[in-house]
């Protein structure tokens, strides 16, 4: 503990308050949009807020520590994408039984140390498409907002280029800030009714079924390990920290496991904001980074107490609000993705039909479009790029004439 006050700086825990502000600011407008199609109470998505929050606190603040590396933890935000496609046929009990499926796989798979064998076996191409194919949907959403609500959406989206152009690192934060302003002024919505509370947690008993598993827990477990995991670690790797897989994954799933009880989905390794924290901003001397990793956990914990209260701001906003805040912030992941889908020019048609089919919607046999887009997408690798004998056409011999 000494060590710790030692190394505590203002930029360290500026850092931290900055990535939980910008997931609230981004990705957690996913979560409201999953909790509206499974047509859940606020003290539902309360409860949903404060386990997602209270997950990626400790495991946070415990990696980080104990890691001496600002090991950033958020939840799945390719995982809540996916819930939306899901529900209202997919029931709650059934959500959280699946949760608890990926949890103990990723679990194994950490404890096991074959992360890095399993990233190996999924064609990179073909995890990214289907990852843009989840996304994409909620890209297409902050623009069809338009039409509905112009003058909030066009107004959030030049408040968004604005930020880009300008001011990079907070261009989320301004566009919720615009947007909430926007709302008020324009679409008549009112905070009056904004509380500071003490959030409540519900119960919820999981239940277990073959197509929730094949649905919900194994692309949950895929798209985290490819869409967050491998990110997440590769962004750590890169500013110089030796983080060993085995124990991030081990402690993430492990803070999963009681908090799905609480509607709380996957614990993973953060991608976008384990940048703000890795980075020279947090500190400049990288040893002294961790801190931000710590305190990033300590504003998750706040949040999670108050959940009550970011609930109450986000359902006294219009829809056409959340739609635009979760399409733009999402936009460099779904980017991302397609570069990464597109990238190499072998493989490039299986990674562009995992993304056509996940994108798509397909619901065949009652399973998710994101397992058709894994399935069709290794189809297409194993015959056009893998090892399959199949016959190919060979060049024209002389003398021989195309027909």
């Amino acid at each position: 503990m000494t060590s710790f006050l030692r190394d505590l700086s203002l930029p360290a825990v500026a850092a931290g308050f900055l990535a939980v502000l910008v997931s609230y600011a981004g990705p957690l407008a996913i979560f409201f949009q999953a909790g509206a199609s499974a047509g859940v109470s606020q003290e539902m998505m309360t409860s949903w807020v404060w386990a997602i929050s209270l997950g990626a606190a400790v495991s946070g603040m415990v990696l980080s520590f104990w890691l001496r590396a600002p090991v950033v933890t958020a939840w799945s935000a390719p995982g809540t994408a996916l819930l939306v496609t899901l529900f209202p046929d997919l029931s709650l009990n059934e959500a959280v039984g699946a949760y608890f499926t990926a949890a103990a796989i990723t679990l194994v798979i950490g404890l096991s140390g074959s992360f890095d064998a399993l990233v190996r076996a999924i064609p990179r191409g073909v995890a990214a498409g289907m990852m843009a194919g989840i996304l994409f949907q909620f890209g297409a959403g902050a623009f069809t907002a338009i039409d509905g609500s112009p003058a909030l959406a066009l107004g959030m989206l030049g408040a968004y280029l604005l930020g880009r152009r300008c001011w990079p690192k907070y261009s989320l934060i301004l566009l919720l800030l615009t947007g909430i302003g926007l709302a008020v002024a324009l679409e008549g919505a009112s905070l009056a009714g904004l509380r500071w509370e003490l959030a409540t947690p519900q119960l919820i008993k999981p239940e277990w079924s073959l197509a929730a598993t094949l649905s919900l827990a194994l692309p949950l477990v895929l798209v985290s390990l490819s869409g967050q995991f491998l990110p997440g670690m590769a962004i750590l790797q890169g500013a110089g920290y030796r983080v060993p897989a085995r124990p991030v994954l081990a402690v993430t799933s492990l803070a999963s496991l009681p908090m799905a009880l609480f509607g709380g989905i996957s614990i993973v390794v953060a991608a976008i904001t384990a940048a703000i924290c890795a980075g020279k901003d947090a500190h400049e001397d990288p040893k002294r980074r961790y801190v931000a990793g710590v305190f990033n956990g300590v504003f998750y914990l706040v949040g999670g107490l108050f959940a009550g209260t970011i609930v109450s701001l986000f359902t006294s906003l219009p829809v056409a609000f959340v739609a635009v805040l979760a399409g733009l912030a999402l936009l460099g992941a779904i980017g991302g993705n397609l570069a990464a889908a597109l990238e190499q020019p072998k493989g490039r048609e299986a990674a562009l039909i995992a993304f056509i089919v996940t994108a798509s919607g397909l619901s065949l046999f009652g399973l998710s479009s994101a397992l058709w887009g894994v399935v069709f997408g290794l189809t297409a690798h194993l015959v056009l790029d893998g090892h399959i004998a199949l016959p190919r056409a060979r060049p024209a011999a002389d003398g021989e004439k195309a027909s």
